[in-house]
């Protein structure tokens, strides 16, 4: 199942993408229950994780609703993030071994990890405006694991359990920011600089998270083309590691790490500007394609905030 969070007349709320379809979560839900009580109120994907209701009938009940003729079309509607509002971003550094050496860095002995916050989220079609205060931004291909169950101290041999879905992520960063000291969150947790989408595919869709390939396209041009299967530390590893120190939440995201290709290490360096189309690709997954805005959209109120229902 595909998982989108999806706005229409400035209202947010949770769908299942079927095709080139959009159903009403809530009423794939109701519909997946026999529940006939009228128009159900909009869920959102991150409600629905809590509920931990069974995928597949869910599913189900939306492919019966599409091909019926219930929901819209794509075309109709805006793709927001598809987990809008998380608790958590947790992200993890030189997690691929060609990004490592591309950067001149010795592998971690442990997951680097480091945070993001909900501004930074867009979607998969939102602009990513650079700030005045930057002059050096960069993109990240990477794939995004959504929690689906609550854990802690979980084992990693469990850790998929509680895995919800995937998606594709950007972590774009402001390497001028980002390298000014020894803490990255000031080059990483910027408005904008966190594209994801376009859907929260389930793991019973999504292939072997340790073989899927990653893809980086600047106006066209591929600029990263790596594999999960050169990550230092796995899913499950990351999973079991985190939740040693926090509790995760269902729609908690981890976004894992980023092959070699990263802009500001080519020769020459590929630094994001006003008008670039950044795409960011995960086989089976799906594309990012954000184009980028200088600073005048952000003093102008490009960055809309839709409310979550």
């Amino acid at each position: 199942m595909r998982l989108v969070t999806y706005a229409t007349d400035g209202v947010a709320a949770g769908g299942v993408l079927v095709g080139d379809r959009v159903v009403d979560l809530a009423s794939a839900v109701a519909h997946a229950a026999r529940e006939d009580s009228g128009p159900p109120r909009p869920l959102p994907v991150r409600a629905y994780l809590e509920r931990r209701l069974d995928h597949v009938a869910v599913a189900a009940a939306a492919g019966a609703l599409a091909r019926a003729g219930e929901g819209v079309t794509l075309d109709e509607v805006r793709l927001l993030p598809p987990v809008p509002d998380p608790e958590k971003i947790l992200c993890i550094g030189l997690n691929y071994r060609d990004h490592a050496e591309e950067a001149g860095l010795q592998l971690p002995s442990e997951p680097m990890v480091f945070a993001k916050f909900r501004n930074s989220l867009i979607g998969p079609a939102d602009a990513i405006v650079l700030p005045n205060a930057v002059e050096r931004v960069d993109y990240e291909a990477e794939l995004a694991v959504v929690i689906g169950r609550r854990g802690r101290a979980i084992p990693e041999e469990l850790a998929l359990r509680h895995v919800a879905g995937v998606t594709v992520f950007n972590d774009v960063s402001a390497r001028d920011m980002q390298a000014a000291t020894s803490q990255w969150t000031m080059g990483k947790a910027v408005d904008t600089f966190g594209p994801c989408g376009p859907s929260l595919v389930t793991l019973d869709e999504a292939g072997d998270l340790g073989d899927l390939r990653l893809r980086t396209r600047v106006n066209g041009a591929t600029v990263q083309d790596g594999t999960t299967a050169d990550m230092v530390f796995s899913v499950a590893r990351l999973i079991s590691h985190l939740s040693r120190a926090m509790t995760l939440e269902p729609g908690d995201i981890i976004a894992t790490g980023t092959p070699a290709g990263v802009g500001f290490k080519r020769t020459p360096p590929v630094l994001l500007k006003d008008g670039d189309l950044v795409e960011v690709e995960i086989d089976g997954l799906g594309t990012l394609a954000n184009r980028v805005a200088g600073p005048a959209a952000e003093l102008a109120g490009g960055v809309t905030a839709v409310a979550t229902a």
